[in-house]
């Protein structure tokens, strides 16, 4: 009886240390994800009614691997939009973080930055979401304005657009938002 009493203390405390380590996985999360924890290629964040999922993907028969966001409905994979567009990773592994500052940071298997959103902010309790709109925001936790956004992926649209998102000049911001086609089917960075 005391074997199996050790035993079952063991395994127990096995699924424990395994479970804190992955911890910050992102699988767990649902649609939203906290400064500092991390995405690895394999784990996604899905949209709360499960329309949209956000993660690493490659594109047709290109072997180089993005982040993106895509349709989760649909049997073909339809990437609607992709962060790194302009510098894939030429690696089968990469991580996507949200910094403490709010930027949303993609790295190569050294650890080497290949693309960020270069936002910043002051904000404590930051998360990025991925919302049903496929619109993934970076904000602040505590900010009861559901539509205050730090970051947005609407305002850097890619060759798809969906609704409730805007194009054309934001007089607020001065940012200029328009569709950029790709310059094929397996390489979405933009043609101009």
């Amino acid at each position: 009886m005391e074997g199996c009493s050790c035993t079952t203390v063991m395994i127990t405390l096995l699924f424990c240390i395994c479970f804190s380590v992955s911890i910050n996985s992102v699988s767990a999360a649902g649609d939203i994800l906290k400064a500092n924890q991390i995405v690895r290629d394999g784990s996604t964040i899905v949209s709360s009614a499960g329309h949209f999922e956000f993660g690493f993907v490659s594109v047709a028969s290109s072997r180089n691997l993005y982040v993106g966001i895509w349709y989760k409905k649909i049997s073909v994979k339809t990437v609607v939009w992709i962060a790194n567009r302009e510098t894939p990773l030429n690696t089968t592994s990469g991580l996507l973080q949200l910094s403490s500052n709010g930027s949303l940071v993609i790295l190569d298997a050294s650890d080497h930055v290949v693309w960020s959103s270069n936002s910043s902010t002051s904000a404590k309790r930051l998360v990025l979401q991925l919302l049903d709109s496929g619109n993934l925001v970076v904000r602040d936790e505590t900010d009861s304005a559901p539509d205050n956004y730090l970051w947005q992926s609407f305002d850097f649209p890619g060759n798809t657009h969906l609704p409730g998102a805007k194009l054309g000049w934001n007089l607020k911001t001065g940012l200029e938002r328009y569709l950029t086609s790709w310059k094929s089917d397996d390489d979405p960075s933009s043609i101009w």
